[in-house]
């Protein structure tokens, strides 16, 4: 039976119930809210190298702010995003540290150099640029490792990248002494 907002109008006063014209329009505005409401979802297109590329080229390479809008219903409700700096775990969560690093950029930009697919974990190879108002733009080279929930939404994703060499190279009073350093502790 439908709720109570979207049942029909009667006018009540003979012997048989009838619509009123009057708020028949008024009705069928509910339904086609209720419906559009409780209409399901389209399914999603099963996640494969081409279509990653699409979904990050997309976010990224835009003028100005990423968006992640169209990306969001590919994540799993308990995704597990993880990085050189944080764990974070819900999506939820993982929207607003999107929203943070958003905020903290005066633009992104990301460039795919590679995309390969194993079993249920796809692996991105990039470089993301991050531009500031106040600093010198920043190159982060990195790799990423998209694991695969059972419905095909992302379950976990993982990012590796040297953030402080990446950052540091972009200093040029400090990219020397850094170097020097990594290779004289680090081989």
């Amino acid at each position: 039976m439908l709720p109570r907002s979207v049942r029909p109008p009667t006018r009540i006063g003979s012997r048989r119930s009838t619509f009123a014209p009057a708020a028949f329009s008024a009705y069928a505005l509910r339904m086609q809210s209720h419906e559009i409401r409780d209409a399901p979802t389209p399914p999603l297109r099963p996640l494969d190298v081409d279509l990653v590329r699409e979904l990050w080229s997309k976010t990224y390479n835009t003028q100005g702010k990423p968006d992640w809008s169209h990306i969001y219903p590919y994540y799993h409700d308990e995704v597990v995003f993880r990085d050189s700096i944080q764990t974070v775990e819900g999506l939820e969560n993982f929207k607003a540290l999107c929203a943070r690093l958003a905020s903290r950029c005066k633009e992104l930009r990301m460039d795919i150099h590679a995309l390969a697919r194993e079993g249920d974990v796809i692996l991105m190879n990039w470089t993301m640029t991050m531009m500031f108002d106040k600093y010198p733009s920043t190159e982060l080279h990195g790799a990423t490792a998209l694991t695969l929930h059972a419905d095909g939404r992302i379950a976990a994703q993982r990012d590796y990248y040297d953030l402080w060499g990446d950052i540091f190279d972009n200093i040029p009073w400090f990219r020397k002494p850094y170097r020097k350093f990594m290779r004289k502790r680090f081989g």
